[in-house]
């Protein structure tokens, strides 16, 4: 089994490559570079009437970087509509040491002291790259998205990778880009400089949403 370090995990993220494994029980891991990747704009990214009004009203209070390993976890977890999942243990670790390192984040929605959706990704550079999220609530984990699109923006990200494109994704805008293309993209934001928590405005929301689908 190869030894992959945080440092090794930056590297290949910097050149277009990511781990997956084929199952939470498999602990091998295969490096992934697909052809066409999966890219979610900054630049208008698209926020339905609905969603619009669960940023509004859900009431779901916003945190960054406070529950890193639960969120991964709760990623982690089969469910009714997930079978199955691709973050197995080794996973767990490697991005765990990332987030104290300092180059991997989560954005969570809470409810009444209760982690209830969240997302995570690495960041290098100007470039965010999203792993996965999950949801307890309708609309938990997409509220956590819009906020992460606000934060990007105001910190001058320049790329949200999103890996693959799904039907899920696409309500947002998220588009294919041919490798080939990718590469100029992601060099020019990997070395670039960004700001993850310039933004410290999450309980405006009116901002937040001026921000994400700007």
């Amino acid at each position: 089994m190869s030894v992959i370090t945080p440092q090794v995990l930056l590297k290949a993220y910097s050149v277009g490559v990511f781990p997956m494994a084929e199952s939470a029980d498999d602990p091998s891991l295969y490096w992934i570079e697909p052809d066409e990747r999966g890219v979610l704009p900054l630049k208008n990214f698209h926020i339905s009437r609905s969603l619009k009004k669960s940023v509004r009203q859900a009431g779901f209070e916003i945190r960054v970087d406070t529950a890193f390993e639960r969120v991964m976890k709760h990623c982690a977890e089969k469910t009714t509509d997930r079978k199955d999942t691709w973050i197995n243990l080794r996973i767990l670790r490697l991005y765990g040491q990332l987030h104290k390192m300092g180059c991997c984040h989560s954005v969570e929605t809470w409810r009444s002291g209760e982690l209830v959706g969240g997302l995570y990704g690495v960041r290098l550079g100007a470039a965010f790259f999203g792993e996965s999220m999950f949801a307890r609530e309708t609309d938990a984990s997409k509220v956590a998205l819009v906020h992460l699109v606000a934060r990007l923006n105001f910190g001058g990200f320049r790329l949200l990778d999103a890996q693959f494109v799904n039907n899920h994704l696409k309500q947002f805008g998220c588009y294919t880009v041919p490798k080939k293309e990718y590469r100029p993209i992601l060099d020019e934001a990997t070395e670039a400089d960004a700001d993850f928590f310039a933004f410290t405005g999450d309980n405006n929301i009116e901002e937040v949403l001026r921000l994400a689908a700007s």
